[in-house]
């Protein structure tokens, strides 16, 4: 049986693990990480990767640990509602939900899926060897693997992107987020409902995660370092205070170490994703900021058609090659436009934040359709 190694736990990793499966391969996904764990972070899973993950016969389980979304606004900072879409009718018309899940939860999932028998978690890759016959990793331990292919799907910081692209470092969006979950209960945050309120410079969102829980953000236009420890809350409160009363509510409802800060950071689409018998995935591959909401939608999407390429190929590294050529240009656009979209929601003059919402709200149904055009694309 081929063997294949997967490089990074996360949720691209373990979804390439769980397609590769499907597809025949032996599979092993080594993480660096010595536990899975995600903490204070919510994720919404569209349409596109939603059904993805039913092909991949995970979806129902996913689902279960997911909350559903059937309708999101955008507001401006003090409440006034700019444009909603109905995802209900959405979702009615794509045959498939758009969730909200907390990513522990989403990647606990995805390990039982996979199995954790082939999950090899505290194995850091530093590097990878190949020849005519197969592909070897190298691991921190000194440890290594062989395998006939090798997937890079280990983030931002990828050491197998780095061996084969080299040191590109990452761009700064000018931009820091703060997130965190906690339990709330306000009138504006019906079951169901996702949230966008834009300021100047600034933006929060909310997302129901299922238990009960809402997963938030706040962005702000800061220097970059912004990472690490600090009285987060206070400072939030600080920023946030005097919006809409839900914005307040939700960061007061997060226990100040719960909190967590990490400056927002993408890299410009490359073409190269594979070297050989070696390709990237997800992060590694096409970062991108948040502000779209694909991140993991599209490493969900590259590992199905990664197994797809796979699947009975005599030239793997044909194989490798023509999976990253098709998955270049969606995911290009994507990393593009969501770069973009996190431009003009850091606008900071009062005029252009004005002409800002009244064009969302005049564009609204435009933005609808291109939303159902982006999620109900079938890869």
């Amino acid at each position: 049986m081929a063997r294949v190694l997967v490089i990074g736990g996360g949720i691209g990793g373990l979804a390439a693990g769980i397609a590769l499966r499907r597809a025949g391969w032996d599979v092993a996904v080594s993480e660096r990480a010595a536990e899975l764990r995600e903490v204070g972070a919510g994720i919404t899973l569209w349409t596109n990767a939603v059904k993805v993950l039913r092909r991949l016969g995970v979806g129902p389980a996913v689902e279960a640990v997911s909350h559903p979304i059937t309708r999101s606004e955008v507001r401006n900072w003090r409440g006034r509602l700019v444009t909603a879409i109905d995802f209900g009718r959405l979702n009615d018309r794509l045959g498939a939900p758009t969730v909200g899940v907390h990513r522990a939860d989403l990647q606990a999932t995805l390990a039982d899926a996979l199995g954790r028998e082939h999950l090899h978690l505290g194995r850091e890759c530093v590097g990878y060897d190949q020849d005519a016959g197969g592909v070897t990793a190298r691991f921190a331990d000194g440890s290594t693997e062989r395998g006939d292919v090798l997937v890079g799907a280990d983030g931002l910081r990828s050491a197998v992107r780095r061996q084969m692209l080299g040191d590109d470092p990452p761009r700064y969006a000018g931009y820091t987020a703060w997130r965190g979950v906690g339990v709330i209960d306000r009138p504006e945050l019906p079951v169901g409902l996702t949230l966008l309120a834009m300021g100047r410079g600034s933006q929060v969102g909310t997302l129901p995660i299922g238990k009960g829980w809402t997963y938030w953000f706040a962005t702000a236009n800061v220097p970059a370092g912004g990472d690490g420890p600090g009285d987060h809350r206070a400072d939030l409160l600080k920023r946030f205070g005097d919006w809409l009363p839900a914005v307040p509510a939700v960061i007061e409802a997060t226990p100040a170490e719960a909190i967590i800060r990490n400056d927002i950071v993408d890299r410009p689409p490359v073409r190269r994703w594979t070297d050989g018998r070696v390709a990237l995935l997800g992060d590694a591959a096409h970062p991108t900021t948040p502000n779209m909401g694909q991140g993991a939608c599209q490493a969900i999407e590259s590992a199905a058609v990664l197994a797809r390429h796979l699947t009975g190929a005599a030239d793997l590294p044909a194989a490798l090659t023509a999976y990253a050529e098709s998955r270049f240009a969606r995911t290009a656009m994507i990393t593009n436009r969501s770069w973009t979209y996190g431009k003009v929601f850091a606008l900071e003059s009062g005029w252009a934040c004005w002409l800002r919402d009244r064009l969302s709200g005049l564009l609204g149904p435009l933005a609808v359709r291109d939303t159902e055009k982006l999620i109900g694309a079938e890869v």
